[in-house]
Protein backbone atom coordinates (compact mmCIF):
# COMPACT_ATOMS: atom_id res chain seq x y z
CA UNK A 1 0.00 0.00 0.00
CA UNK A 2 1.61 3.41 -1.02
CA UNK A 3 1.79 5.70 2.05
CA UNK A 4 -0.58 9.18 2.27
CA UNK A 5 1.02 12.44 3.23
CA UNK A 6 0.76 12.56 6.74
CA UNK A 7 1.29 9.23 7.37
CA UNK A 8 3.67 8.76 10.75
CA UNK A 9 6.75 7.36 10.14
CA UNK A 10 6.90 8.34 6.00
CA UNK A 11 9.93 10.64 4.91
CA UNK A 12 9.92 12.55 2.19
CA UNK A 13 13.22 13.54 0.28
CA UNK A 14 13.31 17.06 -1.11
CA UNK A 15 16.39 19.55 -1.49
CA UNK A 16 19.08 16.78 -0.43
CA UNK A 17 17.48 16.34 2.60
CA UNK A 18 14.96 13.73 4.20
CA UNK A 19 11.34 15.09 5.62
CA UNK A 20 9.37 13.54 8.01
CA UNK A 21 5.45 13.69 6.35
CA UNK A 22 3.65 15.45 8.92
CA UNK A 23 1.03 17.65 9.51
CA UNK A 24 1.19 20.47 12.33
CA UNK A 25 -0.92 18.84 14.43
CA UNK A 26 0.82 15.34 14.31
CA UNK A 27 4.04 17.06 15.24
CA UNK A 28 2.58 17.99 17.80
CA UNK A 29 0.84 14.75 19.08
CA UNK A 30 4.35 13.19 18.66
CA UNK A 31 6.15 15.35 21.29
CA UNK A 32 3.82 15.63 24.26
CA UNK A 33 3.09 11.79 23.82
CA UNK A 34 6.86 11.21 24.23
CA UNK A 35 7.03 13.61 27.00
CA UNK A 36 3.96 11.48 28.75
CA UNK A 37 6.27 8.24 28.29
CA UNK A 38 9.67 10.80 29.83
CA UNK A 39 11.26 10.47 26.09
CA UNK A 40 12.66 13.69 24.93
CA UNK A 41 13.86 14.84 21.16
CA UNK A 42 14.64 17.69 18.91
CA UNK A 43 12.90 19.53 16.48
CA UNK A 44 14.32 21.08 13.32
CA UNK A 45 12.38 23.04 10.33
CA UNK A 46 14.29 23.34 7.37
CA UNK A 47 13.60 26.28 4.99
CA UNK A 48 15.18 26.99 1.72
CA UNK A 49 18.07 29.11 3.06
CA UNK A 50 18.90 26.46 5.55
CA UNK A 51 18.45 23.76 2.32
CA UNK A 52 21.40 25.92 0.96
CA UNK A 53 23.66 25.92 3.56
CA UNK A 54 23.28 22.39 3.55
CA UNK A 55 23.68 21.64 0.03
CA UNK A 56 27.58 23.47 0.62
CA UNK A 57 28.73 21.89 4.22
CA UNK A 58 28.41 18.59 4.90
CA UNK A 59 29.10 19.09 8.87
CA UNK A 60 25.74 21.15 9.21
CA UNK A 61 23.64 18.60 6.59
CA UNK A 62 25.10 15.84 9.59
CA UNK A 63 23.80 17.99 11.99
CA UNK A 64 20.15 18.24 10.28
CA UNK A 65 20.25 14.77 10.33
CA UNK A 66 20.66 13.86 13.55
CA UNK A 67 17.48 15.85 14.70
CA UNK A 68 14.53 13.42 15.77
CA UNK A 69 12.03 15.61 13.11
CA UNK A 70 12.73 17.26 10.47
CA UNK A 71 9.91 19.28 8.91
CA UNK A 72 9.73 21.82 6.23
CA UNK A 73 9.39 25.38 6.92
CA UNK A 74 8.75 26.73 3.77
CA UNK A 75 6.41 26.55 0.91
CA UNK A 76 8.74 26.05 -2.14
CA UNK A 77 9.63 22.78 -0.33
CA UNK A 78 6.22 21.80 -0.28
CA UNK A 79 5.34 22.68 -3.48
CA UNK A 80 8.40 20.56 -4.82
CA UNK A 81 7.96 17.75 -3.03
CA UNK A 82 4.14 17.89 -4.62
CA UNK A 83 6.05 18.47 -8.04
CA UNK A 84 7.81 15.57 -7.71
CA UNK A 85 4.84 13.65 -6.81
CA UNK A 86 5.72 12.43 -3.25
CA UNK A 87 3.89 15.15 -1.49
CA UNK A 88 4.62 16.65 2.23
CA UNK A 89 1.13 17.46 3.77
CA UNK A 90 1.68 21.05 4.74
CA UNK A 91 4.59 23.65 6.09
CA UNK A 92 5.28 23.48 9.40
CA UNK A 93 7.12 26.43 10.99
CA UNK A 94 8.77 26.71 14.14
CA UNK A 95 6.99 30.01 14.09
CA UNK A 96 4.20 28.57 13.80
CA UNK A 97 5.34 25.95 16.62
CA UNK A 98 5.62 27.89 19.47
CA UNK A 99 2.08 28.75 19.86
CA UNK A 100 0.67 25.34 19.10
CA UNK A 101 3.64 23.35 21.41
CA UNK A 102 2.44 26.09 24.33
CA UNK A 103 -1.12 25.97 23.91
CA UNK A 104 -0.68 21.78 24.25
CA UNK A 105 1.84 22.55 26.94
CA UNK A 106 -0.34 24.26 28.81
CA UNK A 107 -3.47 21.35 28.52
CA UNK A 108 -1.42 18.93 29.23
CA UNK A 109 0.89 20.49 32.58
CA UNK A 110 3.97 20.36 30.64
CA UNK A 111 6.56 23.11 30.65
CA UNK A 112 8.15 25.27 28.28
CA UNK A 113 11.47 27.55 28.53
CA UNK A 114 12.48 30.21 26.07
CA UNK A 115 16.31 30.47 24.66
CA UNK A 116 17.35 33.01 22.17
CA UNK A 117 16.73 36.64 21.09
CA UNK A 118 17.88 40.08 22.47
CA UNK A 119 17.73 40.78 26.59
CA UNK A 120 14.23 41.29 27.47
CA UNK A 121 12.70 39.31 24.20
CA UNK A 122 12.54 35.98 25.85
CA UNK A 123 10.56 37.38 28.92
CA UNK A 124 8.54 39.52 27.47
CA UNK A 125 7.76 36.56 24.44
CA UNK A 126 6.76 34.16 27.90
CA UNK A 127 4.47 36.91 29.13
CA UNK A 128 2.80 37.06 25.45
CA UNK A 129 2.25 33.02 25.97
CA UNK A 130 0.91 33.14 29.65
CA UNK A 131 -1.61 35.56 28.33
CA UNK A 132 -2.51 33.42 25.54
CA UNK A 133 -2.72 30.33 27.17
CA UNK A 134 -3.28 31.30 30.66
CA UNK A 135 -2.31 27.85 32.84
CA UNK A 136 1.26 27.80 30.76
CA UNK A 137 4.19 27.20 33.26
CA UNK A 138 7.30 29.00 31.78
CA UNK A 139 9.83 27.19 33.79
CA UNK A 140 12.53 30.13 32.67
CA UNK A 141 14.30 32.51 29.90
CA UNK A 142 17.23 33.53 28.58
CA UNK A 143 18.89 35.84 26.45
CA UNK A 144 22.95 34.63 25.40
CA UNK A 145 25.09 37.51 24.53
CA UNK A 146 26.18 37.95 21.21
CA UNK A 147 29.28 35.68 20.83
CA UNK A 148 28.09 33.43 23.87
CA UNK A 149 28.82 30.27 21.85
CA UNK A 150 32.89 31.26 21.31
CA UNK A 151 33.40 32.22 25.25
CA UNK A 152 34.35 29.16 27.90
CA UNK A 153 32.22 28.24 30.32
CA UNK A 154 29.02 30.42 28.71
CA UNK A 155 27.26 26.74 27.02
CA UNK A 156 28.11 24.98 30.44
CA UNK A 157 26.54 27.70 32.22
CA UNK A 158 23.03 27.81 30.37
CA UNK A 159 22.95 23.96 30.37
CA UNK A 160 23.25 24.82 34.42
CA UNK A 161 20.48 27.03 34.17
CA UNK A 162 18.72 24.10 31.72
CA UNK A 163 19.17 21.66 34.30
CA UNK A 164 17.96 23.78 37.04
CA UNK A 165 15.05 24.64 35.86
CA UNK A 166 13.82 21.23 34.24
CA UNK A 167 11.30 22.34 31.31
CA UNK A 168 9.67 20.36 29.24
CA UNK A 169 9.78 21.69 25.84
CA UNK A 170 12.71 24.38 25.50
CA UNK A 171 12.40 26.84 22.13
CA UNK A 172 15.49 27.67 20.95
CA UNK A 173 15.70 30.69 18.57
CA UNK A 174 19.19 31.63 18.00
CA UNK A 175 18.93 31.28 13.91
CA UNK A 176 20.71 27.96 11.80
CA UNK A 177 23.17 26.93 12.29
CA UNK A 178 24.17 28.35 16.04
CA UNK A 179 20.86 27.09 17.65
CA UNK A 180 21.03 23.60 15.92
CA UNK A 181 24.67 23.33 17.47
CA UNK A 182 23.40 24.67 20.70
CA UNK A 183 21.08 22.11 20.93
CA UNK A 184 22.98 19.44 20.00
CA UNK A 185 25.28 20.29 23.45
CA UNK A 186 22.58 20.88 25.76
CA UNK A 187 20.39 18.07 24.91
CA UNK A 188 22.20 15.21 26.40
CA UNK A 189 21.82 16.76 29.57
CA UNK A 190 17.75 17.01 29.38
CA UNK A 191 17.06 13.10 27.96
CA UNK A 192 13.33 13.48 28.72
CA UNK A 193 13.19 16.60 27.09
CA UNK A 194 12.15 18.03 23.90
CA UNK A 195 14.16 21.11 21.56
CA UNK A 196 12.79 23.20 18.98
CA UNK A 197 14.99 25.23 16.40
CA UNK A 198 12.59 27.74 15.83
CA UNK A 199 14.23 30.74 14.52
CA UNK A 200 12.54 33.87 14.72
CA UNK A 201 9.77 32.79 16.72
CA UNK A 202 10.71 34.09 20.05
CA UNK A 203 10.57 37.91 18.94
CA UNK A 204 7.35 37.13 17.33
CA UNK A 205 5.77 35.53 20.37
CA UNK A 206 7.19 38.70 21.97
CA UNK A 207 5.60 41.07 19.43
CA UNK A 208 9.00 42.53 18.47
CA UNK A 209 8.81 41.63 15.24
CA UNK A 210 5.20 41.60 13.14
CA UNK A 211 4.32 37.93 11.35
CA UNK A 212 2.82 38.27 8.13
CA UNK A 213 -1.16 37.67 7.74
CA UNK A 214 -2.33 34.15 7.15
CA UNK A 215 -3.46 34.38 3.24
CA UNK A 216 0.11 35.18 2.98
CA UNK A 217 1.61 32.10 4.58
CA UNK A 218 -0.60 30.16 2.95
CA UNK A 219 0.64 31.11 -0.26
CA UNK A 220 3.97 31.03 -0.16
CA UNK A 221 4.42 34.75 0.05
CA UNK A 222 5.28 35.26 3.88
CA UNK A 223 8.90 36.17 2.73
CA UNK A 224 7.78 39.27 0.94
CA UNK A 225 6.56 40.51 3.84
CA UNK A 226 9.25 39.66 6.02
CA UNK A 227 12.17 41.17 3.27
CA UNK A 228 9.61 44.45 3.13
CA UNK A 229 10.13 44.35 6.58
CA UNK A 230 13.85 43.66 7.20
CA UNK A 231 15.38 44.59 4.04
CA UNK A 232 19.04 45.62 4.88
CA UNK A 233 19.29 41.92 6.38
CA UNK A 234 17.56 40.10 4.31
CA UNK A 235 17.55 41.12 0.60
CA UNK A 236 20.97 39.18 -0.05
CA UNK A 237 19.09 36.37 1.38
CA UNK A 238 16.68 36.50 0.02
CA UNK A 239 16.95 37.72 -3.57
CA UNK A 240 20.50 36.73 -4.08
CA UNK A 241 20.94 33.37 -2.66
CA UNK A 242 17.38 31.54 -2.06
CA UNK A 243 15.03 32.73 -4.73
CA UNK A 244 17.36 31.15 -7.27
CA UNK A 245 17.90 28.45 -5.34
CA UNK A 246 14.32 27.74 -5.21
CA UNK A 247 13.55 28.55 -8.17
CA UNK A 248 15.71 25.81 -9.56
CA UNK A 249 14.14 23.43 -7.01
CA UNK A 250 11.23 23.80 -8.59
CA UNK A 251 12.34 23.31 -11.67
CA UNK A 252 14.25 20.09 -11.33
CA UNK A 253 11.38 18.55 -9.03
CA UNK A 254 8.91 19.24 -12.19
CA UNK A 255 11.55 17.60 -14.52
CA UNK A 256 12.31 14.60 -12.55
CA UNK A 257 8.30 13.97 -12.05
CA UNK A 258 7.90 13.79 -15.71
CA UNK A 259 11.15 11.27 -15.82
CA UNK A 260 9.55 9.20 -13.26
CA UNK A 261 5.95 9.06 -14.67
CA UNK A 262 5.94 9.40 -18.31
CA UNK A 263 3.47 10.23 -20.88
CA UNK A 264 1.27 7.38 -21.38
CA UNK A 265 2.50 6.59 -24.65
CA UNK A 266 6.20 5.90 -23.25
CA UNK A 267 4.55 4.12 -20.30
CA UNK A 268 5.80 0.64 -19.72
CA UNK A 269 2.62 -0.96 -20.48
CA UNK A 270 4.19 -1.02 -23.97
CA UNK A 271 6.44 -3.13 -23.04
CA UNK A 272 5.21 -5.28 -20.62
CA UNK A 273 3.86 -8.69 -20.66
CA UNK A 274 1.33 -8.16 -23.11
CA UNK A 275 3.48 -7.85 -25.88
CA UNK A 276 6.23 -10.05 -25.05
CA UNK A 277 4.74 -12.73 -23.16
CA UNK A 278 2.50 -16.24 -23.83
CA UNK A 279 0.18 -14.73 -25.82
CA UNK A 280 1.74 -13.89 -28.79
CA UNK A 281 4.84 -16.64 -28.78
CA UNK A 282 2.53 -19.18 -26.88
CA UNK A 283 0.89 -22.27 -28.58
CA UNK A 284 -1.67 -20.55 -30.64
CA UNK A 285 0.91 -19.28 -33.13
CA UNK A 286 3.08 -21.98 -33.15
CA UNK A 287 1.21 -25.06 -32.22
CA UNK A 288 -0.67 -27.75 -34.30
CA UNK A 289 -3.18 -24.99 -35.79
CA UNK A 290 0.09 -23.81 -37.56
CA UNK A 291 1.81 -27.13 -38.51
CA UNK A 292 -0.44 -29.22 -38.59
CA UNK A 293 -1.66 -31.46 -41.07
CA UNK A 294 -4.40 -28.61 -41.73
CA UNK A 295 -1.12 -26.88 -43.76
CA UNK A 296 0.81 -29.19 -44.88
CA UNK A 297 -1.28 -32.23 -45.58
CA UNK A 298 -3.43 -33.24 -48.94
CA UNK A 299 -5.86 -30.29 -48.89
CA UNK A 300 -2.56 -27.95 -49.66
CA UNK A 301 -0.76 -30.71 -51.77
CA UNK A 302 -3.40 -32.15 -53.42
CA UNK A 303 -5.66 -31.97 -56.55
CA UNK A 304 -7.02 -29.18 -55.69
CA UNK A 305 -3.90 -27.03 -55.93
CA UNK A 306 -2.36 -28.95 -58.68
CA UNK A 307 -4.73 -30.12 -60.66
CA UNK A 308 -6.69 -28.97 -64.03
CA UNK A 309 -8.27 -26.04 -62.10
CA UNK A 310 -4.73 -24.29 -61.42
CA UNK A 311 -3.20 -25.15 -64.47
CA UNK A 312 -5.95 -24.81 -66.48
CA UNK A 313 -8.21 -21.62 -65.48
CA UNK A 314 -4.87 -19.70 -63.55
CA UNK A 315 -3.32 -19.91 -67.11
CA UNK A 316 -6.24 -20.05 -69.62
CA UNK A 317 -7.35 -17.61 -71.95
CA UNK A 318 -8.64 -15.26 -68.68
CA UNK A 319 -5.35 -14.61 -68.07
CA UNK A 320 -3.95 -13.57 -71.76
Amino acid sequence: MVACAGTPGRSVRVAGLDFDALYEEQVVARIVGDLEDGRGGWVVTPNIDICLQVRHDPATRDLVKGATLVVADGMPLVWASRLRGDPLPERVAGASLIFTLSAAAAASGKSVYLLGGEPGVPGRAAAGLVRQYRSLLVAGTCAPPFGFDRRPGEIEAIAAKLAQAKPDIVFVGLGFPKQEHLIAALAPGLPAAWFIGCGAAIPFAAGMLPRAPHWMQLLGLEWIYRLISEPRRLFRRYLVDDLPFALRLLLTSALARRKDHPRRGDSPVNDGPVNDGPVNDGPVNDGPVNDGPVNDGPVNDGPVNDGPVNASSAAGPASG
